[in-house]
């Protein structure tokens, strides 16, 4: 059925009908559409889309979805009392657009329902408390600073500090699991598009994953839409099809910035940094529908990635999004620039809830760490004196050295949370006198971890490990 054809039939069903009166770019008044609901979804006579912001007396105020100009007297309908979207199994392996279309030449895609794109969350009396680890493979994530399913845990950093290709690690780090991964793309450039889907298909994720597209050459309602299109898809997975679902919202800068010209286009009035003054209800809104569900036990976990200028995690937007989340990871350049993949500050980054996915043993190894990374901190600073160094002092720069080597790892890189566990341990108790090998350590670390069938495996596993990753000194 042809959009015209479902504009007649909407007109003779009886829904309310208008006139557009006054077109400028996006912003559209209608004219006699009464009555109608604020938000609700609007159908033009030439096949687009827009949803109303604002109901007055004489005139209805509707953004509009499309790219093409409207004319003053074309008629609209409403279609939907709310703004809803097209959701459904069958999106799963596919790349759509803000409405759903396909962008994959892979041909149409069978919905199941509509589902609201501004939903409310769950409310609390329908939540349990998180309890498992969701594993990204990254070793210095899940192990000093995990993610539990259900968590909401925001990306910070500057400018090409590694944000996009950590938030891609984790969802290739799920192509063996049956978590379904939705990845969001806002005001997106074509190039960085490919290259994300490069990644994914290479990684063999994209069977169990979505990807919402937004680009820059969309219009800026599209673009502002997107999150929450993306977020509908997912929750309609975890709601109603018991599904475990996490998805990454790339970025909320850029929407933070697509929502600002709204505004003002609009006349909205301005708040801090020109920003609309709802600016954090429209992200807490947003995350906030992340959690894990009572009458299923499934979880839906939220990764916002934002960008923090020139490290500025004070700014205004990253602390919206840090007062929202259960924690954050923030990549930090001086971080980058000595090399290290991704580039996480362990002092500035928290998790709140991480914890509660771990083990005992995993506590403890955690601890030992963060306090050996302290400890080397303090040790590296003298040695760039010259100044000779206590013995404990060369322990904790011998050790530490040998800990970065280990969360050092490349975007193609995973270890499952056992493996991390055993190698983390190694280099934490390993003997300083024999050196280790630690490229030899993360080879070996994943199928050995593939052996460990009870606890009572785990200390010959780890022995073994160690005895295989010492390096042979010659006589």
């Amino acid at each position: 059925m042809s959009d015209n054809r479902h504009f007649d039939h909407l007109v003779e069903s009886g829904s309310p009908i208008g006139e557009v009166a006054a077109v400028n770019d996006f912003l559209i008044k209608i004219s006699g559409m009464q009555p109608v609901n604020v938000r609700s979804l609007v159908l033009f006579e030439d096949g687009s889309k827009g949803y109303v912001t604002e109901v007055g007396e004489q005139f209805t105020s509707v953004l509009h979805l499309g790219t093409d100009t409207l004319t003053v007297g074309m008629r609209a309908v409403v279609q939907h009392d709310e703004l809803v979207t097209r959701v459904g199994r069958d999106f799963i392996g596919r790349v759509v657009n803000v409405f759903g279309e396909p962008l994959d030449g892979k041909g149409p895609i069978a919905a199941e329902a509509t589902w609201p794109v501004f939903k409310d969350a769950p409310p609390l009396s329908e939540r349990l408390g998180l309890s498992d680890q969701l594993a990204t493979g990254v070793s210095v994530i899940d192990s000093l600073l995990p993610l539990i399913k259900g968590q909401r845990l925001a990306i910070l950093g500057d400018s090409k500090s590694g944000k996009t290709a950590l938030a891609t690690q984790i969802v290739t780090n799920q192509a063996q699991t049956d978590e379904v991964s939705i990845y969001v793309l806002i005001a997106k450039r074509r190039t960085d598009i490919s290259n994300l889907l490069l990644r994914l298909e290479a990684a063999k994720v994209m069977d169990n994953c979505i990807v919402v597209v937004s680009t820059s050459f969309d219009s800026l309602i599209a673009s502002y839409l997107a999150p929450y299109v993306g977020c509908a898809l997912g929750e309609y997975l975890w709601q109603k099809c018991d599904r475990d679902v996490v998805i990454v919202y790339d970025d909320l800068t850029s929407h933070a910035h697509v929502y600002r010209q709204v505004a003002l286009l609009s006349r909205m009035s301005p708040g801090r940094d020109s920003y609309p003054g709802d600016m954090f209800y429209a992200h807490s809104s947003l995350l906030e529908r992340a959690g894990r569900l009572k009458s299923n036990k499934k979880t839906f976990t939220a990764v916002p990635i934002v960008l923090a200028d020139s490290g500025d995690i004070a700014a205004y937007l990253p602390t919206n999004i840090m007062s929202i989340t259960d924690g954050q990871w923030i990549l930090d350049m001086k971080v980058f620039r000595d090399t290290m993949r991704p580039a996480v500050s362990v002092g500035l980054s928290v998790s709140r809830v991480g914890g509660v996915g771990q083990n005992q043993r995993q506590k403890e190894l955690t601890a030992e760490a963060l306090k050996l990374l302290a400890d080397y901190s303090e040790a590296e600073e003298y040695a760039h004196f010259g100044s000779e160094l206590a013995l404990q002092a060369q322990t904790s720069l011998a050790r530490g050295k040998m800990l970065f080597q280990l969360m050092n790892q490349q975007i193609d890189e995973h270890y499952s949370v056992l493996a991390q566990t055993l190698a983390l341990d190694i280099v934490l108790h390993a003997p300083l006198d024999k050196p280790l090998n630690i490229q030899k350590l993360k080879s070996q670390v994943n199928q050995t971890a593939q052996e460990f069938k009870s606890d009572a495996d785990y200390e010959h596993l780890r022995d073994k490990l160690l005895k295989e990753s010492l390096v042979e000194l010659k006589r």
